[in-house]
């Protein structure tokens, strides 16, 4: 069994039975990959079969000393999934990386912006420009909706359901959720539609995308990420600020204001709550109103 044709065959597993977009099959591709390089370079003949943990222990000593901690989690979280496959399609027993430990790694809270940051961040876009309405409409998007940025790019107009206040969302897996929209947000995604969208010239296959580059294709991840840190130096704002900033940030705003943790993790699309508990870390004052208002014993 090689390593080359097995990969392939666990990427069109990941695709298929997992149902994982191509940037998580990227990944979890790069862990098995760093593996296969290793045992090239230092000439030692095992397959993905008969690979064992002294050799996967040596493959971790040897990155350690290049990535971080959380990085090194990871590799090893990969490099499991990947035996796991091999082992659930029967050319393993084991799993070589069972007894490797994971280092010990905090729960990373996430940035958030203010209100205030994220209107600044909004004021800078030159509405002048025709892309300008777009990419207000896509901002308001990310933050109202609390969208991935893939999720985002990816939204149909046919995933529009303005009358009803929702849209129809994609999510990790092909796991289809329905998120709320506000009145704001639907007035600025028309204008972009009905001004802008109907001017250019929509290349084959994307008639149904909601937001479109200059030729008409569907605009992609690293262009949302290129304008929003654009816009994020030109309001002076020296956060480190990504797309996921403003999912972040529509999550920490929903509970500082007060709304049920399980209905944020159902507009997030998180599987689990414990996901979503991660917030519960950002405002502390939030569990004190909360002890405070619910407790029986409030009043001493």
């Amino acid at each position: 069994m090689h390593w080359k044709n097995t990969l392939l065959d666990y990427q069109h597993y990941l695709e298929i039975e997992r149902g994982l977009s191509q940037n998580s099959i990227l990944s979890y591709s790069h862990d098995v990959k760093k593996l296969s390089n290793y045992l090239h370079t230092n000439d030692l003949k095992y397959s993905p079969v008969n690979i064992n943990n002294k050799i996967i222990q040596q493959f971790i000593y040897h990155n350690s000393k290049d990535i971080n901690p959380r990085s090194q989690a990871r590799l090893i979280s990969g490099l499991r999934n990947f035996f796991d496959y091999l082992i659930f399609e029967d050319y393993r027993k084991d799993n070589p990386t069972d007894l490797l430990e994971s280092p010990k790694i905090g729960r990373k809270l996430p940035d958030t912006l203010s209100e205030e940051d994220i209107n600044r961040i909004v004021d800078q876009i030159d509405l002048s420009k025709p892309e300008g309405e777009r990419n207000k409409a896509m901002f308001e998007t990310l933050y109202s909706c609390g969208l991935r940025v893939s999720e985002m790019i990816q939204l149909k107009i046919s995933d529009l359901f303005f009358e009803e206040g929702f849209i129809r969302v994609i999510g990790k897996g092909n796991k289809q959720r329905f998120v709320p929209i506000n009145s704001y947000t639907i007035k600025l995604i028309n204008i972009y539609k009905e001004q802008i969208r109907v001017k250019i010239k929509v290349q084959k296959g994307f008639e149904d995308t909601l937001f479109l580059n200059r030729r008409g294709k569907q605009i992609s991840r690293n262009m949302v990420f290129m304008i929003l840190k654009d816009l994020v130096k030109k309001a002076g704002i020296s956060k480190n600020v990504s797309p996921h900033t403003l999912r972040h940030s529509f999550a920490t705003h929903l509970l500082e204001n007060g709304a049920d943790l399980r209905a944020i993790q159902q507009m997030l699309g998180h599987e689990s709550i414990t996901t979503t508990e991660i917030y519960m870390h950002l405002d502390k004052s939030f569990l004190k109103t909360v002890m405070e208002k619910y407790h029986p014993r409030k009043d001493g």
